[in-house]
């Protein structure tokens, strides 16, 4: 049983009849006072529990259930996932059509979003997330493009949907935008997806990157920097000559011969 204090008027009841609902030692006056009331203390806190429902209660509680929803959603999802949908709430104002590209397992609904006019940026990085995540290659071509967009985060995304993918395509794509000085300055992400990937095009298009980038006055040395440490991930003989010339440059010459070590 739960106690209450009682919150009535105690001037009129002598000292020695006043109770302490800690214990529910009461006499005949405090008991009929209570009475008049509420039936006991159980019978008070089950009415402010119902009163408590009936009037404020109910708005908070759905809140809450919001809250809890998308808690779940988000619990249940990959970290990339869970990034990503993070990211575009606050892209999309948390709106009904987020939720619903967030939530849907209905691929051809996703996968219309990519041919519809006026879809906003972030429905399509969503839907070609989950498209590609999921193996569906309708997504490719749109996860092609956000992969040497000029938001870095949007690289990283479609970079990790690209090699859950596995379309035979990918290598090619990412070797072409590597490669393209035009967009050097984008080219990171898809560097690390060439070292990822591990294809055929991956060691020759780090070479080529690499060497660009080691010309003097070139100003992209972290995109230098990520093409030495894939080439000692990749262990491809190959690459010895370049990684070789690399040890010259200060910000280059540590992970250099790092990489030379795991070459043999």
């Amino acid at each position: 049983m739960t106690h209450m204090s009682w919150c009535g008027p105690t001037d009129s009841v002598p000292e020695s009849r006043r109770t302490s609902c800690r214990n529910c030692r009461t006499d005949k006056h405090s008991r009929r006072l209570r009475h008049q009331a509420t039936v006991s203390c159980a019978g008070v806190t089950r009415s402010l529990e119902i009163n408590s429902r009936v009037t404020s209660a109910p708005g908070v509680r759905r809140c809450d259930l919001d809250r809890r929803r998308r808690a779940a959603t988000l619990a249940a999802m990959d970290e990339e996932l869970r990034v990503l949908a993070q990211r575009l709430r606050g892209e999309s104002g948390g709106s009904v059509a987020y939720e619903r590209l967030l939530t849907t397992e209905d691929r051809e609904e996703l996968a219309g979003v990519l041919t519809e006019q006026e879809r906003p940026l972030w429905a399509r990085e969503m839907v070609a997330f989950r498209l590609g995540c999921a193996g569906d290659r309708r997504a490719f071509e749109a996860l092609v493009l956000l992969l040497n967009h000029r938001d870095p985060e949007r690289c990283v995304s479609a970079a990790h949907a690209l090699s859950r993918l596995a379309d035979p395509r990918t290598p090619r794509a990412a070797a072409a935008l590597a490669t393209n000085e035009l967009r050097v300055a984008y080219a990171l992400v898809p560097v690390r997806l060439l070292t990822r990937l591990r294809a055929p095009e991956s060691v020759p298009a780090l070479i080529t990157v690499l060497r660009r980038r080691l010309a003097p006055g070139d100003a992209h040395w972290r995109l230098a920097l990520a093409c030495v440490e894939g080439l000692g991930a990749l262990g491809d003989k190959r690459a010895g000559e370049i990684l070789r010339s690399a040890r010259a440059h200060p910000r280059l010459a540590a992970a250099a011969e790092a990489a030379l070590a795991r070459l043999g």
